[in-house]
This record gives structure tokens, C-alpha cells and sequence, in this order.
């Protein structure tokens, strides 16, 4: 096969249609987590308030509760998810301008209630899009469609997190910098009139108990559904143990904070979006079983990288380098796969409810290792910590590999 065959897979408008609502899906979250604390601090806000602001977030962890309201009731335009899209992405720009338009210090209750209103509407875009991508693309297409996914996704979280820090910092004011993020969203709704249509048309659920009741019946009717709900939960659990206390462990190691944030946060992004294009371009060619083995092999191989800052007197710039780039190239071809079985996981007819429940199983590790993590640090040390890491990778491993059969089916026909 030659080289410019691998890269086909990106060379049309559903991928296009994937990179730019990634953006979309990641453009609001800042603007109710670090962005946010950054303006509360200015405004002179105590700790104590901002720290409650912490949890206008909830919505992206409950979002798949109302989830099967998007399958059962179709927008009467744009289709069947593009008009959810244009609705809440018109609903978001509305309600982040609307922030802007507020002093938080003399309209705190309103201004809290427009944060609420921002993490909501954009969590239930994120359900809509990702019911979208996985009704839009071709099985060939879902590594590209989850790595373009997550690029945008990161852009995004750049442009509402570091750019938007950088512009409130002189060039404009607090409630100009919302306004322009606003104008962002709102330039999100031509790309959702743009995209194209899914070409499986599907009977929606007629009833709200259908949409809610016969998504959980079709799946777990299927052959080894608990399996593959305990792969689901499994396949990145590795990674989020050794993720989850790394820049405590750095700072333990003797690296400098601004060393740290120039190796993970920079050279570390930049290689988890070069590996999640590159595990796509693998997939091509190694399909869906194969690349969810090898990917998580690596995945759990390259958290030794930090068992050997751990175990090496006096670790090097060097070092940490090379282990943050391994760990996150490894990461983000991994994340390519994990997305890609998620979205093979789905039936058509109740992609938004069920997508919802898999990506929250997916989070599982990401959201409740940390405690864990920290006991077993206490306890056995950082070195001990990391070969831990890398055994609790293995049981994702071997379930990919005990579920082949069935892997290699979702291939060619999914929701089998």
C-alpha cells in the first residue's frame, strides 16, 4: 500500500466536519474551569467562592441522563443531530456573551447561573456531536474521525485557556474576551449548516421510554456485553493511574515548575496529537483489533519511562523529556483506538444515549484513580507506583485480546 493511502482517510468533508466541531466541543469548557477561576480571582473573589465555582462543571458528568432526549426527539430542521447542533451552539454564544456582559462581583447569583447554563448547553453539544461522528463516518474512518476529534478538541481548550488568558491581560478587558469567545461559538453554527448529513437513515425511538429503556435492553443483549463494558472501563485505566499525580511526582523528582509546564503541558500536547494522527494512520492498516492491542501495549510499556526518572539519581532535562513524549505519543494513539471502539460500540438508533454511557464508563479511571493513586504512593513509593501503573494496563490488554473475535466483526459491521 502506498504511503498516500494511509493519509486518503483524511481527505474529506465528514473528517473536515469532525476537526472543526472537536473545536466546537472544546472551545466552552475552559470558559467555566481554569478561565473562569483566573476572572473570578481578578474580580477579588475569596477562594472559597471560586472553589464552589467549581462545580458549574457537573453537567459533563451527568450529561447522559438527558442524553436519550437527543434520540427521541429529532430537530424538525438540519436533520436529525445538526439542528441540536445549531441549537446549542446558538444557546452557548448567547449565554457566554451573556457572561460577558456581567460584573461577577455585583452579579454573582446571575453570573453563576450563566456558567450553569454554558457547562450544560456545551455538555449536551458534546452528546449531540459525538452521536453525529459516529453516525457520519465510515468504519474505515473512525481512527481519523477520533484523532482530527481530538485535535480540534485541543485547539480549542488552547484557545479558551491560554489565548483567552493572554488576551485579558492587557489587549482586553474580561468581559471583551467572553464577547470574543462568544463570536467564536457562534461561528461554530456555519460549520454545523456546512457539514454534511449522515447518509444511515434511522427510525428515532418513538417513545421516551423507548429512548430510554432500549438502548441499555440492545446492548446488553448482545454477546459479551459486560466484557465490553469492563473494556471500556479498563483500556486507559493504566494511563490515568500514571497520569493522575504526575506533576506532583515531577516536583518531587526536582524539576522546575517552568520545566514541568514546557515538558508536559507543551511538548507533552503536541505528542499526544502527533500520536493520536499517527495511531490513525495506523489503523488503516491495522484495523480496529489490532491497534487497540498494540496501542495499549505501548500504552502501559511507556509508563516505565517515569519508573526510570524514579530510579535514576539526579534525572536529566533529558529524561523527563523523553519519557512525557513516549507516554503521550503512546497516549494519544490510544485514545484514537479507545474512540474508535466507542464509536463502533454504538447502534445507529441510539447513538447519543448509549455513546453517553460509554464515554462516562471510558472516564470512570480519569475521574476516580487520584485517591487510590495517593495511598499507593504512600505506600510503595514512586518507583513501585509506576510498575503498579503498568500491571493495572494489562487486564485492558488481555480483554482486547480475549474479545478479538468480536473486535474484528465491529470492523466491518457495527453495534454487532
Amino acid at each position: 500500500m502506498r504511503l498516500a493511502n494511509y493519509f486518503a482517510v483524511f481527505s474529506n468533508r465528514r473528517i473536515a466536519a469532525a476537526m472543526f466541531l472537536g473545536f466546537a466541543s472544546g472551545l466552552p469548557l475552559a470558559l467555566t474551569g481554569s478561565t473562569l477561576q483566573a476572572w473570578l480571582s481578578d474580580a477579588g473573589l475569596d477562594v472559597k467562592t471560586i472553589g464552589w465555582f467549581t462545580l458549574v462543571g457537573q453537567p459533563y458528568t451527568w450529561k447522559f441522563l438527558w442524553a436519550p432526549l437527543i434520540d427521541r426527539f429529532p430537530m424538525p430542521f438540519l436533520g436529525r443531530r445538526r439542528g441540536w447542533m445549531v441549537l446549542t451552539q446558538l444557546l452557548l454564544a448567547l449565554a457566554i456573551a451573556g457572561m460577558g456582559g456581567l460584573n461577577p462581583q455585583q452579579h454573582l447569583p446571575t453570573f453563576a447561573v450563566l456558567a450553569l447554563l454554558v457547562a450544560f448547553f456545551s455538555s449536551t453539544q458534546d452528546v449531540v456531536i459525538d452521536a453525529y461522528r459516529t453516525e457520519l463516518v465510515h468504519h474505515e474512518e473512525r481512527g481519523a474521525a477520533a484523532a482530527v476529534n481530538v485535535f480540534g478538541y485541543r485547539m480549542a481548550m488552547l484557545t479558551s485557556g491560554a489565548l483567552a488568558l493572554i488576551l485579558a491581560d492587557g489587549f482586553l478587558s474580561w468581559q471583551q474576551t467572553y464577547w470574543a469567545m462568544a463570536g467564536l461559538m457562534a461561528v461554530m453554527v456555519v460549520v454545523s449548516f456546512l457539514a454534511p448529513e449522515p447518509t444511515v437513515a434511522v427510525r428515532p425511538p418513538l417513545t421516551l421510554e423507548e429512548a430510554v429503556i432500549e438502548p441499555l435492553r440492545e446492548f446488553f443483549s448482545r454477546r459479551g456485553a459486560l466484557i465490553l463494558l469492563a473494556l471500556v472501563v479498563a483500556y486507559k485505566l493504566g494511563d490515568a493511574f500514571a497520569g493522575s499525580l504526575s506533576t506532583k511526582f515531577l516536583l518531587d523528582m526536582g524539576y522546575s515548575k517552568s520545566l514541568i509546564g514546557q515538558a508536559n503541558k507543551v511538548f507533552g500536547m503536541i505528542a499526544t496529537i502527533f500520536g493520536g494522527f499517527a495511531g490513525a494512520v495506523l489503523m488503516v492498516r491495522l484495523g480496529l483489533y489490532r491497534s487497540l492491542l498494540w496501542f495499549g501495549l505501548a500504552q502501559a510499556l511507556t509508563n516505565l519511562g517515569y519508573w526510570l526518572i524514579a530510579t535514576t539519581p539526579a534525572p536529566g532535562k533529558e529524561l523527563l523529556f523523553m519519557a512525557i513524549g513516549l507516554e503521550n505519543l503512546a497516549g494519544g494513539m490510544g485514545t484514537t483506538a479507545s474512540v474508535a471502539l466507542l464509536m463502533a460500540l454504538c447502534n445507529v438508533r441510539f447513538t447519543a444515549t448509549q455513546y453517553a454511557l460509554l464515554s462516562a464508563l471510558a472516564a470512570f479511571g480519569r475521574v476516580y484513580v487520584g485517591p487510590a493513586s495517593g495511598y499507593i504512593v504512600d505506600t510503595f513509593g514512586w518507583a513501585q507506583f509506576f510498575v503498579i501503573s503498568v500491571l493495572v494496563a494489562l487486564p485492558g490488554v488481555a480483554l482486547v485480546w480475549w474479545m478479538r473475535e468480536r473486535i474484528r466483526a465491529l470492523d466491518h459491521d457495527p453495534a454487532v
